[in-house]
């Protein structure tokens, strides 16, 4: 096992890192902005170290800046978490240069699974479905709409780097598909250094289901489940569940098989997570895979009683998985609600501040991921993400009136957040039923504005 690991992030999931550490008799050492100087996680780590200012740019994405932390803290690993340089594969190289274990896969997974294009192409070769779509990457106007004629519209113009719902665009014609394969490219460029692209076919009213993966040194890996995170507003999850409420034991078993296949063909090790569109004839499609841990995924520790982030870190340690397939067993429900600091009244524009009160939920099956506290200061510098609400109950049902009683006393005051917004998507009769997909709650806002 490590003696000293260095959290290379923020927020709620460095604090989870802390708390993993801690467990695990492992030094903890939390790399921080000046933003962020008076967080939960830098004041419970063994250790802190600021890498310089607020802006992302300057200190979280700065990869000589945290190496340097590393290094000046004696640490032998690095924790990425999610987001940042969680999936970074350059910043896994330059780990292994310095003989810093970087937690998550090898660089060579990182940057194959990370192209879109290239992670297509191995999920043919692993025997996973994907969805019909261009070989590779398309250059030219005349090249998109030769492959989106024949495809049939409508299609998905997509950046082969990247994700968040960055550089893709739904299009139903030809004029729309020169359009949006331009503005797609330009918009991945900025986010992301290329605008490569590729065309693929819509699956219309598709469900987003995922299934968590762990791989170990020792060749194993497996399954644990799957997660439905259909209900999105502009690609971003905002509540996520598991079980996905339409899969039964024979399509998560498919869909478990298909992704442990895949994990294998790379040789994956630690946390990972492979992407499906699930569509309304129990077809599913290769999305792409994520190579770091989800924000989501305590519904998954919920439901199997398995801690993801001791799993990551002892995998990356060199130690096989503490359990195999057979141990992996779904009980209960669990939903997960991502509170973030923002007006649903006004387009979800961030609402950074100090917190004056907050007051968190608690009683059986409630728990909160957050860095959070009553005065607090929300920096207007990242993600706007106060905390994730989490539940687990003995069936679906009693899971949303649990999760809907928690909201009822999850009291923040002094910013503006979604608390309440989250309440009425639970109360939502699509949500209700289980009957919903990725378009569920666009179409829902748009009707209720109408």
């Amino acid at each position: 096992m490590f003696s000293s690991i260095l959290i290379a992030n923020r927020g709620e999931i460095a604090l989870r890192i802390v708390r993993a550490c801690r467990e695990l008799g492992v030094h903890s050492v939390v790399a921080y902005s000046q933003a962020d100087e008076r967080t939960l996680a830098v004041e419970l780590a063994d250790e802190a170290i600021c890498i310089g200012p607020p802006p992302a740019s300057e200190s979280y994405l700065l990869i000589e800046r945290v190496i340097a932390a590393a290094e000046v803290c004696d640490v032998d690993a690095i924790h990425p978490g999610y987001g940042f340089l969680a999936e970074n594969a350059h910043f896994a190289e330059v780990c292994e240069q310095c003989n810093i274990t970087f937690i998550g896969p090898s660089p060579a997974s990182i940057r194959r699974m990370g192209n879109k294009a290239e992670a297509r192409r191995t999920a043919a070769a692993a025997g996973v479905p994907i969805i019909p779509g261009s070989p590779g990457i398309v250059e030219t106007d005349e090249e998109a709409l030769a492959i989106a004629r024949e495809m049939g519209y409508p299609v998905m113009v997509k950046a082969s780097a990247g994700g968040g719902g960055k550089g893709m665009r739904a299009v139903h014609n030809d004029g729309s598909l020169l359009q949006s394969f331009h503005a797609a490219s330009v918009e991945a460029e900025k986010a992301f250094g290329c605008g490569d692209m590729y065309i693929e076919k819509l699956i219309e009213r598709p469900r987003h289901v995922e299934v968590q993966l762990m791989g170990d040194t020792h060749g194993n890996a497996v399954h644990l489940g799957e997660r439905d995170c259909s209900l999105q507003r502009r690609h971003q999850k905002l509540i996520e569940e598991s079980p996905c409420p339409v899969a039964d034991e024979e399509l998560r078993n498919r869909m478990g098989e298909a992704a442990v296949r895949l994990a294998k063909a790379v040789g994956y090790v630690t946390a990972g997570t492979v992407e499906f569109l699930l569509g309304a004839d129990g077809n599913f499609y290769f999305m792409e895979m994520n190579t770091r841990i989800q924000v989501e995924h305590p519904v998954t520790e919920m439901v199997t009683g398995i801690d993801l982030l001791r799993e990551q870190i002892q995998t990356a340690a060199g130690e096989p998985l503490s359990f195999t397939q057979e141990d992996v067993c779904l009980t209960g429900h669990s939903i997960e609600v991502r509170i973030n600091a923002e007006d649903a009244h006004r387009d979800f524009a961030p609402c950074p501040g100090t917190i004056e009160f907050y007051g968190v939920p608690g009683g059986p099956g409630v728990r909160v991921d957050s860095h959070a506290y009553a005065g607090y200061s929300i920096p207007p510098f990242y993600d706007s993400m106060i905390g994730k609400l989490i539940v687990h109950a003995p069936n679906r049902e009693q899971a949303i009136i649990r999760a809907r009683r928690a909201l009822s006393e999850y009291l923040i005051h002094g910013v503006t957040t979604t608390v309440e917004f989250a309440a009425t998507l639970l109360d939502m009769e699509p949500f209700r039923s289980g009957q919903y997909d990725t378009g569920t709650l666009e179409r829902w806002m748009e009707a209720t504005r109408t």
